[in-house]
């Protein structure tokens, strides 16, 4: 294993030791804790909003706290759900009187944790409500999860509920954004090469040189179907068909991510967004605004996801809105 770290025991507390020392002027930590909050939280009358998981997937989730997006991004372990009393830290921290929106994303162990957070805020007198994002369609159960995996497309409901809440929107109304974004949200992944966890030192899975394994999730995970190694187009092709043949976009307008996932050149994820568009429009879906870049990662794993999200006139909005999160551009 070849990394750039000193104790893979202590990833996690150096990495957030060291963004926070590198934006202290835009974010602060919890003494005690991962906990990584915006500097000006908690604001007056608004939401606060909460989302995190395990590290490993940067920039999610800390890159996305910022105001106009997350007011506190609650670290866990790599591919670890930060734990309930780490997550009540993050909505005592943001709360100011408004009530707090926690985004999770539908892991076994993500909804546990935050649902326990919850409960817990709630016996103290906050009011919280909660989001689960579920917008991987390759999987419907898994080892980690009841239903689909949330991937990519939570990246779009950090920005959609962000922007809703800044503008003094109510937690119902801010729940129902963030709904809405999870409704019409829909995501796919492809693998090229695995990730190694620092503390175990050893890749995720195994690729020959020629193949490829489609359907991946952002823990590191295997597919659904391992295949030789294809052309870009190809590839964007054999995503897309999973995706519109689980939601009809046909005849509508969507706004649209490609996400590196930690290894992948840009140049090769704007090869992808090339054949992408191609596709979409050739179908007869109409494209909003795209996102090209890397937004929700798996460590140093080679290959991308492919997110499509249906938007009306208060989801282009809220996309549009301004933000200070670092990692949303």
């Amino acid at each position: 294993m070849k990394k750039v770290v000193n104790n893979p025991e202590q990833v996690v507390e150096e990495m957030v030791d060291g963004l926070v020392k590198a934006q202290h002027q835009n974010l602060r930590r919890i003494s005690g804790t991962t906990v990584i909050v915006n500097q000006d939280a908690p604001i007056t009358d608004k939401v606060g909003l909460v989302s995190g998981g395990g590290s490993g997937h940067e920039p999610a989730h800390a890159g996305y706290v910022g105001k106009g997006m997350l007011d506190a991004a609650v670290v866990g372990e790599v591919f670890t759900s930060p734990t309930p009393d780490q997550v009540l830290e993050g909505i005592k921290a943001v709360d100011s009187g408004a009530g707090v929106l926690l985004i999770i994303k539908n892991y076994t162990g993500d909804v546990m944790n935050f649902e326990m957070a919850a409960e817990l805020a709630e016996a103290e007198g906050i009011q919280v409500e909660k989001v689960i994002v579920n917008d991987d369609v390759a999987v419907e159960d898994s080892t980690s999860t009841t239903g689909r995996r949330g991937v990519a497309g939570t990246v779009f409901v950090h920005k959609v509920a962000g922007a809703i809440a800044d503008s003094g929107a109510s937690l119902a109304d801010v729940k129902a954004a963030a709904e809405k974004v999870v409704d019409h949200v829909r995501s796919m992944g492809v693998a090229l090469t695995p990730c190694t966890v620092p503390a175990s030192g050893n890749p995720s899975f195994t690729l020959a040189d020629d193949e490829m394994e489609i359907g991946i999730g952002i823990h590191g995970e295997p597919g659904i179907e391992r295949v030789e190694l294809q052309p870009a187009d190809k590839i964007a092709e054999t995503l897309l068909e999973k995706i519109l043949a689980d939601k009809d976009y046909i005849g509508q307008e969507v706004a649209i991510m490609v996400n590196g996932m930690g290894a992948t050149p840009e140049m090769e994820l704007f090869i992808v967004y090339r054949q992408v568009e191609k596709i979409l429009e050739d179908k007869g879906i109409r494209i909003h605004a795209a996102w090209v870049g890397e937004y929700m990662t798996s460590l140093e794993m080679a290959g991308f996801s492919i997110t499509l999200l249906q938007v009306d006139e208060e989801l282009k909005n809220a996309l549009a809105a301004p933000t200070a999160a670092k990692a949303f551009d």
